[in-house]
């Protein structure tokens, strides 16, 4: 049996969400779905394993919600989103309590992603 877990992060601004997802972290849009014209946006964005769901629709979540996001090469991560140099974040690698490395970028609607690499055996 095989599980897969996927987000469903608030958006409130889709080109701001844009601008975040698919140009700073280098995700794709995979899909995307309105009811009609002029309604909420809900799509899906992914890059690799990672698979989030981004929602205009009001009742789907909570916005400042957090999201840990496990990576093998947290370092390669990092200098390739900071390479893009996107103006409102300027994550910085640091230890975490639990002893391993991690970044937090936090989107236009106080939404945190924490990358974190393994370092620690236990």
């Amino acid at each position: 049996m095989q599980f897969q877990t996927i987000p469903i992060i608030r958006i409130f601004d889709e080109a701001k969400a844009r601008e975040f997802y698919l140009e700073f972290l280098g995700m794709s849009v995979d899909w995307e779905h309105r009811f009609e014209e002029g309604f909420p946006l809900y799509m899906q964005v992914s890059r690799g394993d990672l698979v989030l769901h981004l929602s205009e629709h009001s009742g789907d979540c909570t916005p400042g919600s957090k999201t840990f996001v496990n990576t093998d090469d947290l370092e390669a991560l990092f200098d390739e989103v900071t390479s893009r140099g996107y103006r409102y974040s300027r994550p910085e690698i640091t230890t975490a309590s639990w002893g391993d490395r991690i970044f937090e970028v936090v989107d236009p609607f106080s939404n945190r992603i924490l990358f974190n690499e393994r370092t620690s055996t236990t």
